[in-house]
């Protein structure tokens, strides 16, 4: 056996054993050498594509295999996805999670299969049991978009709309992060979901107009639904300002032609081209961080030509 894949099972069997595991050792000793990654994605939304096919560009250039499943934002079906790639014996598992409480029942099953587990996006609490996580400061994302409303509003009483994405990640933690960064002149009058949905996001918008129509500003949890919730303003005569999340090509374009005022730019493809390099590291004996924070950066009119990459080589 190459001297790379001996690193490679001593390094899977060392997270077994750590995670005690039944039968501690065996998993390693049956894989026949090829390096196996399974990546379990959490919806279908242009951040979503654009981190699969980083992860699968980035496995396919160091020589490693990725079988890519997709859990369609249904915290059981991502379980459901993570037993299936246990049972086709993967080497590591790398998760974009679409639930937060799920991952404790994730980590648990991959812990008890000796199969290692890294993390996109999102961390638990607990960082014992993974291997590691390439993250975003959600949080921070909330706080850079309330930055540019508060700095927008400067004192004047001001309301606000929220239109999040999926209940249960991602979300909750930029929304959160919104919300602990307003100032107290800027009120948030509605808060509803849009489901990375942009059909979902108009309609949300349009009720949240009918029942607010002096609304100021509306934080969209991402581009795509940004898109619908501006149709639907517009629709309705009314002047609303919208921070959003992002930083894609037709996000930029937006920003550019006024129809967003800021976005938050983070390269999705950086995000899996990272998580696929820390793996490997890891599993060749590496040592690389455990957690590593992705960039990201608020975009305005003013700093369009700063936005990095966000898909694509």
């Amino acid at each position: 056996m190459p001297g790379s894949l001996r690193a490679v099972s001593a390094a899977l069997a060392a997270v077994a054993c750590l995670a005690a595991a039944p039968g501690c050792g065996e998993a390693s000793q049956a894989r026949d050498g090829t390096v196996t990654l399974g990546f379990v994605n959490g919806a279908s939304t242009e951040f979503h594509q654009c981190l699969q096919q980083a992860v699968e560009r980035e496995a396919t250039t160091r020589g490693a295999r990725v079988v890519s499943v997709n859990s369609r934002q249904r915290p059981e079906q991502e379980l459901a996805n993570i037993e299936s790639l246990i049972a086709q014996r993967v080497d590591a598992l790398i998760v974009q999670t679409v639930d937060v409480e799920q991952l404790r029942t994730d980590i648990a099953r991959a812990r008890a299969a000796g199969i290692p587990i890294f993390l996109t996006s999102v961390m638990p609490d607990d960082l014992g049991g993974i291997l590691g996580a390439v993250t975003v400061d959600q949080y921070q994302i909330g706080a850079l978009d309330a930055g540019w409303v508060s700095n927008d509003a400067v004192g004047r009483p001001r309301t606000l709309g929220v239109i999040a994405g999926a209940p249960g990640a991602a979300s909750d933690q930029v929304v959160s992060g919104l919300k602990s960064a307003l100032p107290a002149n800027v009120k948030v009058v509605a808060t509803q979901p849009g489901m990375y949905n942009r059909g979902r996001a108009k309609a949300v918008a349009a009720a949240m107009i009918a029942q607010h129509p002096t609304l100021d500003y509306a934080f969209v949890a991402n581009e795509d639904m940004a898109f619908g919730a501006a149709e639907a303003f517009r629709g309705s005569g009314k002047k609303v300002k919208i921070v959003t999340v992002n930083g894609t090509d037709e996000g930029l374009a937006a920003v550019k032609d006024g129809r967003f005022a800021a976005t938050v730019a983070n390269s999705a493809s950086a995000l899996g081209e990272k998580a696929v390099e820390n793996v490997l590291d890891m599993l060749d004996g590496g040592r690389p961080n455990k957690i590593t924070r992705a960039p990201m950066q608020l975009i305005t009119r003013d700093n369009l030509t700063d936005a990095p990459r966000y898909c694509g080589a």
